[in-house]
């Protein structure tokens, strides 16, 4: 787990967030694919293997940059 971390806290935010645009956002047209799975899983939709595969592979790019800035935030309160 402490490989993991480090791994994010050297990934700069420039490369966190392009991938957040790209593959976080695709496709972009209708609706963000993320945002669709979200709603989803609001509504209780989100029952087939592959729309819990597509919500955690365009939602990871989303928790990196969460847990990055995370980690930042507790890190300059320290």
């Amino acid at each position: 787990m402490k490989q993991v971390l480090a791994f994010i806290d050297r990934l700069d935010w420039l490369t966190v967030l392009l991938v957040c645009a790209t593959l976080g956002l695709a496709p972009f047209l209708p609706e963000p694919h993320v945002w669709e799975k979200l709603k989803m899983l609001a509504t209780g939709n989100l029952v087939a293997p592959v729309d819990m595969f597509d919500l955690a592979m365009h939602g990871l790019p989303w928790a990196v940059a969460a847990l990055k800035a995370a980690r930042q935030i507790v890190a300059r309160q320290s």
